[in-house]
């Protein structure tokens, strides 16, 4: 399974908050910033941490992406 986090980034843009920003207000480790850069996959407690953060539903930030 592949995900891509672009709308993630996309929202911060639109926030004007930095992904730093968002992982101290998350509460997020820099190692998983890091799984969220190389659009890998995250646990989903993580994804509830920021979806809160950012007051969003899990698929305004990430979706499926087929890499057949």
């Amino acid at each position: 399974m592949s995900v891509s986090y672009k709308k993630l980034w996309k929202i911060l843009i639109d926030q004007k908050m930095s992904k730093a920003d968002l992982r101290k207000k998350a509460d997020i480790s820099p190692n998983t910033m890091t799984k969220l850069n190389k659009d890998e996959e995250v646990a989903m407690s993580i994804l509830g941490k920021i979806c809160k953060t950012l007051n969003v539903d899990y698929g305004d930030i990430m979706e499926y992406v087929d890499k057949d």
